[in-house]
């Protein structure tokens, strides 16, 4: 049987899409895989939820006004992911919150962590300091921070960080992913021919893995 591959486009500042890794996670436990095991290969894409956040990102209440016309309506929109979340063990701390970051450093961090195989706790450790502690992963001592906790080299932490880094492959692959027609994560592409579009079900993703695997075996 050959190798299944599963491309994640993803934003580390996505409530869904911090439920779609967990789901993801029971998903590859069911069938008996890891992250990087030999028949299944998890690659975290670039996605950005918001292509044109200044670098230093945006104070929360101006972001919640813009984006959904405030603070109220986030909360009504909130309540039902936090309801989803607890499904998944998790416990959305949204009002802990105050900045809205731009996430390019932090998608910088994910991808130079794939080459030590530590990619998918980057992600993880993301989601947590920013959905749960309120942290703001755009400013570079808590990405640092973040990255140390989770046992990148600190060679390549500091390449990510630095301000001459050159970000234009991560934003040419956030506008690859909307010109093939992705426009909303998590987005689950498997083996480059079958999708699943949003935090479907753990269930629902075994079984596209289950079908990719009878395709390539």
């Amino acid at each position: 049987m050959g190798e299944t591959v599963i491309d994640v486009y993803s934003d580390p500042i996505c409530p869904w899409c911090m439920i779609g890794k967990r789901r993801l996670d029971r998903a590859l436990a069911m069938i008996g895989a890891e992250p990087r095991a030999a028949e299944v290969r998890v690659r975290w894409r670039v996605f950005q939820l918001n292509p044109s956040m200044p670098p230093e990102g945006m104070d929360r209440a101006a972001y919640l006004a813009a984006k959904f016309g405030g603070a109220a309506r986030a909360g009504e929109i909130y309540r039902a992911i936090r309801s989803e979340g607890s499904t998944e063990g998790i416990n959305f701390a949204f009002e802990r919150i105050k900045r809205t970051p731009n996430t390019l450093k932090a998608h910088a961090l994910i991808r130079a962590a794939e080459e030590s195989g530590f990619d998918h706790a980057m992600v993880e450790r993301l989601f947590c300091a920013y959905f749960l502690e309120g942290r703001d992963i755009g400013e570079g001592a808590v990405l640092r921070n973040l990255a140390e906790e989770v046992g990148l080299p600190d060679a390549d932490i500091t390449a990510c960080l630095a301000d001459e880094t050159d970000l234009g492959p991560l934003v040419a692959e956030d506008a690859g992913a909307r010109a093939s027609g992705i426009s909303g994560v998590p987005y689950f592409l498997i083996d480059g021919r079958f999708s699943l579009a949003g935090a479907v079900p753990a269930e629902v993703l075994v079984r596209a893995l289950q079908l990719a695997g009878q395709a390539v075996s």
